[in-house]
Parts: C-alpha cells; structure tokens; sequence
C-alpha cells in the first residue's frame, strides 16, 4: 500500500549534488550532528530534510541511520553520480535501482558471498511506488527540461547525446572503480548489473532494517574503466547537479501522495 510523505529525506555524497536544493527551501533551518549539517525546510511543498553523507558506506549509512532516528523522516531519496558497467548505459544517462547489493561484502566461508551477515540476503528492493515516481521524473525531465538545464556547451563537451532513464541493479562498495577488468569481474558476479557506486547499497540496507521507503537515484557520469577519473568534479557541477536539482523539483511537485497501488 502507499504511503503519505510526512518527512522526506534528501541525500546526496558530495555538495555540487545539492546545489540549489537548499536556496530552494523556505522555512530553512540547519542542525549540526556527526559532523554534517542537516538542513529541514519545504521543498516544493513537500516537509524535507538535506543532507551530504560525504563518500563510502559507513558515512551514508550513519547519515541514514541519522535522518531516521533524529529527524523522523518517512522516505528517503539518494541522489548522486555512478559509473556504468552495461554497455548500453552511457555518461549522462540516469539509473533508478530497483535494487541494490554490495559488491565488496565477503564473510565467506560463515556466509554466501555478498550475502549480509544474519540478514539472509543480498540484494534489497527498493521500495517500488517511490522508484516509480522517482523515474517518472527522471523522464520527464529528460524529455522537457534538459535542454534548458543543461547548456549546450555542456552537452557538448560531455557529448550528452538523447540521454536516457534506466531502471536495473546498482552496487556499491569502498572502492572507485576504475579498471575495466575490475567491471568485467562485477558483471560477470552481478550479470543484471548496471552501475555501481559508493553508497547506496549502505542506505538500501539501513532503510531496509529501519523499515523505511528509499529510492536511489544516480546520474551515469564515467564507464567505470581507466578514463573514469577525467573531468569528473568538472561533470559533477555542470551536468549532474543540474540533473538532481531537476529531477527532485518534478519529483516533489508531484505532490504528498504516492501512486496508488
């Protein structure tokens, strides 16, 4: 069944991935804890709090844990950047996780491979009427606002040709992967694979225990191979912040209700 959105919490590794998002807010107030800033307002009409995890699992998972405990909130939305492993999936492309595991979890012998210890699995769903909404908006956005949002030099320079919404597995793990015989390795252990990361699986998992809905959301800013590092920060301010402040104000301006099952 549905749920109203009563507090919704927005997530993101690094600040570039919410520019924007807090001017937007009104009522602002900022709350200091474990060294992040947590900032509660409205988005859009929507009750939300803001909030950098900074990079890795152990710091998006302590900042879930955070928002969940200390600011009541009732959804949880990650956006952020991930590098493609499906050839099909390209820079500028958008993945929505239908679910998510990691990649570097290994307690063998005691336990399966990538399996989380005592949880009995390794993949988590996300939950399913925030995903729909959430790549609805990612389409939209796609079709009727990239082109005002993304100038045309910047297309250019990133060659952002018709992007496209993906929905699929992410995976996450502490490692920025780089090396195309690392994204062989991680597609042939996850064959559905299309992206991977460094911190949804974490939150996927937090959210999961918590009994909280989440969605993961990540603009495709490098094939994960060797020329993953170039321009990267450079993508980051010029085409996936834009994308996320986009993607979040069609997403909140559909208003408090998710879709009926």
């Amino acid at each position: 069944m549905s749920q109203q959105i009563t507090r919704l919490g927005l997530v993101s590794a690094l600040h570039q991935e919410q520019a924007g998002l807090i001017d937007a807010m009104q009522d602002a107030q900022t709350v200091s804890r474990g060294m992040r800033d947590y900032t509660t307002g409205k988005l859009w009409g929507i009750d939300a709090v803001c909030v950098l995890s900074r990079i890795g699992k152990v710091a998006a998972a302590a900042t879930v844990a955070t928002l969940i405990e200390r600011f009541q909130v009732s959804h949880i939305v990650f956006t952020g950047v991930a590098g493609a492993v499906e050839s099909d999936v390209q820079v500028g492309d958008i993945v929505v996780a239908d679910s998510l595991a990691q990649y570097d979890m290994d307690a063998t012998p005691l336990f399966p491979r990538y399996e989380v210890p005592l949880l009995g699995q390794s993949h988590f769903g996300s939950d399913k009427h925030l995903t729909d909404r959430l790549a609805k908006a990612a389409s939209e956005f796609l079709e009727q606002d990239l082109d005002d949002m993304v100038p045309g030099h910047d297309r250019d320079t990133f060659r952002l040709g018709s992007p496209r919404a993906f929905r699929g597995l992410i995976a996450s793990g502490d490692e920025f992967i780089d090396s195309q015989a690392r994204q062989l390795e991680l597609k042939q252990a996850f064959p559905s694979l299309l992206a991977v990361e460094m911190e949804g699986a974490a939150v996927a998992q937090v959210c999961f225990e918590f009994g909280v809905p989440f969605s993961v959301i990540r603009t495709i800013s490098d094939s994960a191979n060797e020329a993953s590092p170039h321009d990267f920060m450079q993508f980051i301010e010029s085409v996936a912040s834009r994308y996320a402040f986009g993607i979040v104000k069609r997403f909140c301006g559909m208003g408090d209700i998710l879709p009926p099952a």
